[in-house]
């Protein structure tokens, strides 16, 4: 008897047909690189967590910016570590904060470069929670008007997009409405919709000196157990005006990213955050994986679940070998 079956592998012999039927491509600009920017001159200090991270001041950003440029990245986002922190973060509103001035800087010399600013009080808050705090609890509303001035001071430098973390519940619409009252109303915002408490972002804390000095932040950010909880936080955050919504953590949370890409029409952004990045740079430095193969997999992945773009530390390394493809 005759065996009747599909013959799946001829679409795989060769590399050019794999090529061919790829359904799932990477390309440079998929890529947002985020930044860390310090006050001072000539600095340019590493993370020891997050090997080839580095803090950078003012000076050093241009060839930061010239080398994204030349590998065909198109986005840059922008953290900044301010030499004073208080109370109410009141650097992150300053007109001649850290990022303001970086983003200045950039658009003046590299205006074709999309510039993307976080915008959350943690880094600027002496007790390093993303709002007001009052006898121990981070107030919501006293902090929404905070997140406004400083959305709207990065926008006066020049950002093209904003990007607010804070999880506060309200923080797209008092953004949006603070942006549009101040003549910004075609500045999107790229909401942190589904923003997860994560183990994952323990480097980033000594990126952007940024760890809580009592508690943790887990009344604000998501559990990372609750999956429909996240479909409601990225729905108000449409409603509110969000153009574009980010999924953080990525690696761990997929199902989130094909979720919310199967029910929302607006671009999706997965963070490949701190964590799962020391972990692959750990494993590389041990010679247990082979870090290229494995980074663009897993970006692939992430993109084959819905991602449009990706947030990551690895967007340089990751664009330097699609060139060598």
């Amino acid at each position: 008897m005759e065996l009747k079956f599909a013959r799946h592998r001829r679409l795989r012999t060769t590399d050019s047909m794999r090529a061919l039927v790829r359904e799932t491509q990477l390309h440079p600009e998929d890529f947002v690189y985020p930044i860390f920017v310090v006050e001072g001159e000539d600095k340019r200090n590493a993370v020891s967590s997050m090997p080839g991270v580095f803090q950078v001041s003012l000076d050093h950003l241009n060839a930061e910016m010239q080398e994204l440029k030349d590998l065909g990245i198109k986005s840059v986002m922008v953290f900044g570590v301010p030499d004073h922190k208080d109370a109410v973060g009141s650097e992150a509103y300053h007109d001649h904060g850290i990022v303001q001035k970086a983003i200045s800087q950039i658009k003046e010399f590299f205006p074709e470069l999309v510039v993307i600013a976080d915008t959350c009080l943690c880094q600027y808050t002496d007790h390093g929670h993303c709002g007001i705090v009052e006898n121990g609890k981070i107030l919501n509303d006293p902090t929404l008007d905070l997140l406004a001035r400083t959305a709207v001071s990065q926008a006066k430098a020049g950002a093209d997009i904003i990007a607010p973390s804070n999880m506060m519940d309200g923080f797209v619409a008092a953004i949006r409405h603070g942006l549009d009252e101040n003549g910004f109303e075609d500045i999107p915002v790229m909401s942190y919709a589904v923003k997860y408490s994560s183990a994952f972002y323990g480097p980033f804390r000594e990126a952007a000196h940024s760890t809580p000095q009592f508690g943790d932040r887990k009344t604000y950010q998501m559990d990372p157990a609750n999956r429909l909880e996240a479909m409601r936080e990225a729905e108000s955050d449409i409603q509110e005006g969000a153009d574009f919504l980010i999924v953080k953590p990525a690696l761990s949370y997929l199902d989130i990213i094909r979720d919310v890409k199967n029910n929302l029409n607006v671009p999706v952004v997965a963070y490949n955050v701190s964590g799962e990045y020391a972990m692959v740079k750990a494993a590389a430095a041990n010679g247990w994986i082979d870090e290229k193969s494995l980074v663009l997999e897993m970006f692939t992945g992430m993109k084959r679940a819905g991602a449009d773009l990706i947030i990551t530390y690895y967007s340089k390394d990751a664009a330097r070998w699609l060139k060598e493809q």
